[in-house]
């Protein structure tokens, strides 16, 4: 199964450990993220107007390989799934997304109508965030969590993708799992108060895109030096569902 993202950070953290572990679950999973910082929907479709190589070119979850446009990967290979997601501090604007979103949309089925379309809702910032992008919601993450949950389903049912529901697993094991509690003493899933965290934070976005793939529950024994316990709670929180 062959997966481009046109994206940003927040895809390159889902990305990170997806590859391994589909390959701990038996599934062979070829991932490849289109990677600007802080890059919007907006800066995403002028970048297919102006044909800008200004992408890192990141596979399977590693660093940049070499730069590219998005009409160039496109043609790449024959892509059987391209998710697509707005710039986290705008992710709960649904005024951000549109008219880039449908045109990004339209330039994709013209040269891959093939390919299945996906949408990432990004999660909400920690309670104690220091991002700029934080005050569009009043510093709350609850209330960015609820924007984004709500913005993100219209914005994939508008154009007939599947919801990669990152957001909510974070959000769940935030608010179910102890050990996350982040506001009671917990562990942050995220690193500096908005990419995620990388381990926790990651492994649970890269279960979370498996999970929605395939259809299948997630299993693995051990993955890399992360605690075995948390892990397995992680992934019966993704296996279970959304909140």
């Amino acid at each position: 199964m062959q997966i481009l993202s046109i994206g940003n950070s927040f895809s390159q953290d889902a990305h990170k450990w997806l590859h391994k572990l589909a390959e701990d679950n038996g599934i062979f999973l070829e991932t490849v993220n289109l990677y600007i910082g802080g890059c919007s929907l907006k800066r995403h479709w002028e970048n297919v107007k102006n044909d800008a190589s200004d992408y890192d070119f990141q596979h399977n979850g590693g660093d940049s390989e070499y730069k590219i446009g998005i009409m160039e990967a496109l043609k790449l290979r024959k892509w059987d799934i391209i998710t697509l997601q707005q710039v986290s501090q705008d992710s709960g604007i649904y005024e951000t997304y549109e008219p880039y979103l449908s045109s990004l949309v339209s330039t994709i089925k013209s040269v891959t109508p093939d390919a299945k379309l996906y949408f990432q809702e990004t999660w909400a910032y920690e309670i104690d965030s220091t991002h700029s992008g934080f005050a569009n919601y009043n510093n709350s993450q609850e209330k960015m969590y609820r924007s984004i949950k709500s913005v993100s389903k219209i914005a994939s049912e508008s154009i007939g993708a599947t919801l990669i529901p990152t957001g909510d697993i974070i959000q769940a094991l935030r608010e179910t799992v102890p050990e996350f509690d982040y506001k009671n003493g917990g562990l942050s899933l995220c690193r500096d108060g908005f990419h995620l965290s990388l381990d926790y934070g990651r492994f649970a976005a890269a279960a979370t895109w498996l999970k929605t793939i395939t259809g299948k529950k997630i299993t693995t024994e051990n993955f890399e030096d992360f605690n075995p316990a948390l892990i397995k709670k992680i992934i019966n929180t993704v296996n279970k569902g959304t909140m």
